[in-house]
């Protein structure tokens, strides 16, 4: 089990969390709860409501779009990413299944607490407003490369 200390440390290693002062991460990690997840096991599925936000302390995990008859693996995650923000931040259902690939210890940064760092700190709304547009340049330049490729099985 780590310390305090220990998981500020973490903290600060999230290029998301890095500026923040090491005051607020140490609330942040006190208010939050250390979660362990066995392989095969869901942190949250795809439509749950969002109630938290998951930082990786270590391990791996796949994020699973589910469709009419099957799930697609999107992506993978692993130590120091943050995951679940977007439900958080846009008050949306959770837009897809997150499931441990490893033994998985993450920490669990309840709604209200993420939110209220980011009331007190506008630069970290700012680097969640890069880091989301980030990924939403991947996945348009992904679905653009899908759409060739079904173009140009059609032919």
């Amino acid at each position: 089990m780590s310390t305090l200390t220990q998981e500020v440390e973490m903290l600060r290693k999230i290029p998301l969390f890095a500026s923040i002062d090491p005051g607020k991460l140490k609330l942040l990690a006190f208010a939050s709860d250390r979660k362990v997840y066995n392989e095969g096991q869901d942190l949250f599925k795809q439509g749950d409501s969002g109630d938290a936000a998951f930082v990786i302390v270590d391990g791996t995990a796949d994020i699973i779009v589910s469709t009419d008859d099957k799930e697609v693996i999107v992506a993978s995650v692993g130590k120091d990413e943050i995951i679940g923000e977007i439900s958080i931040l846009c008050d949306v259902p959770r837009t897809a299944t997150v499931r441990a690939t490893a033994s998985l210890e993450v920490l669990k940064v309840k709604k209200a607490h993420f939110l209220g760092l980011i009331s007190q700190v506008p630069d970290l709304g700012v680097e969640i407003m890069r880091e989301l547009a980030s990924r939403l340049q991947k996945t348009t330049i992904e679905l653009g490369e899908a759409r060739q490729l079904l173009s140009a099985k059609k032919s």
